[in-house]
């Protein structure tokens, strides 16, 4: 049985301008210990999947309108919030994107890293600063004990991504979801974080779902893709299988925008248009009026996510039909 089973989670946004479509039937799985990737373009729906299903989505204006979400057995978007408290943080953890703002400003870094074992494993406090010393230095950070009453504006942004990371794994969950873990890191840092994560992973015997719009982290880390475009699944495959014969255009484009994988002196190949506006009724495939294949039925229905193959899903008519 997979560890978490996602199937047609739809969220949507009630705003005055109209209701904002953001997640529109998404499935996935994700297996004990494995690692998978969640990609697109910035709004294609990324993160607010992921907060879905922790109940982290602001209420009013969201509302999850559809979906099941079964983690270990429990549905996680309708069980209460008792129950949904007790998962959030012990079983599933998330390092979020921008570590500055998650981050409580006005609380010490040691403080921070205690609370979840005091909450969710009842630890007491000379208990608590004990693991998140060994946390600390488990993340790369030495001198624990000084940096542990640390304000979070006195690290650097590597080290207070590697405490995110420390404050999401101190309770040894099943579960962790990486939302854009090294964004606005440079290159070195990016590399560090990720060998972290794979070796505390391995270590943890924890389950991974890593969530970015750079196709070359998730090419190293993950086994499996999940491709997200304007609120849906495009394309879904093995790591191996997608990036060596992409079927749905979009996915395609995607590869094609890696710097990579340009030709030395050609201009580097870029998306034309704009993301779909996720207020406006989209009658047919979300990507069609970008995407240089389609036709007049592209713009007529949407296609339906459809396994071509075992492990191999798209959601495009003219693959579907063979013809791409």
């Amino acid at each position: 049985m997979p560890l978490l089973d996602v199937h047609e989670l739809t969220t949507h946004f009630h705003t005055r301008e109209g209701v904002v479509r953001a997640v529109n039937g998404v499935s996935f799985r994700v297996e004990p210990g494995e690692t998978i990737g969640i990609v697109g373009e910035s709004g294609s729906g990324k993160t607010v999947a992921s907060l879905s299903l922790l109940g982290l989505i602001p209420a009013p204006p969201g509302r999850i309108e559809n979906g099941t979400a079964l983690f270990d057995g429990v549905d996680l978007l309708a069980c209460g919030p008792k129950t949904l408290r007790s998962i959030r943080g012990r079983a599933i953890s998330m390092i979020f994107q921008d570590p500055m703002t998650a981050l409580n400003p006005f609380m010490r870094v040691g403080d921070q890293l205690m609370e979840p074992l005091q909450v969710h494993r009842g630890l007491s406090r000379r208990e608590a600063r004990t693991r998140a010393e060994e946390m600390l230095r488990l993340v790369g950070i030495q001198d624990g004990a000084r940096n542990l009453s640390a304000w979070p504006h006195e690290f650097s942004g590597g080290m207070r991504q590697r405490v995110m990371i420390a404050m999401a794994l101190i309770t040894r969950p099943h579960l962790l979801i990486a939302d854009e873990p090294t964004t606005a890191l440079d290159v070195t840092i990016q590399a560090q974080i990720l060998e972290l994560l794979a070796r505390l992973q391995r270590e943890l015997g924890m389950a991974v779902i890593l969530i970015t719009h750079d196709l070359g982290v998730v090419a190293r880390v993950c086994r499996r893709i999940y491709v997200m475009y304007a609120g849906q699944v495009m394309e879904s495959a093995a790591t191996e299988a997608l990036f060596a014969q992409p079927r749905h255009p979009y996915t395609e484009a995607l590869l094609q925008s890696l710097p990579s994988t340009h030709v030395k002196g050609e201009p580097l190949h870029t998306i034309p248009g704009l993301p779909p506006d996720l207020i406006a009724p989209i009658a047919g495939c979300p990507f069609a009026p970008r995407c240089a294949s389609a036709t007049d039925r592209c713009t007529r229905g949407a296609p339906t996510l459809r396994e071509l193959v075992p492990g191999r899903a798209t959601a495009c008519f003219r693959v579907q039909d063979g013809e791409l």
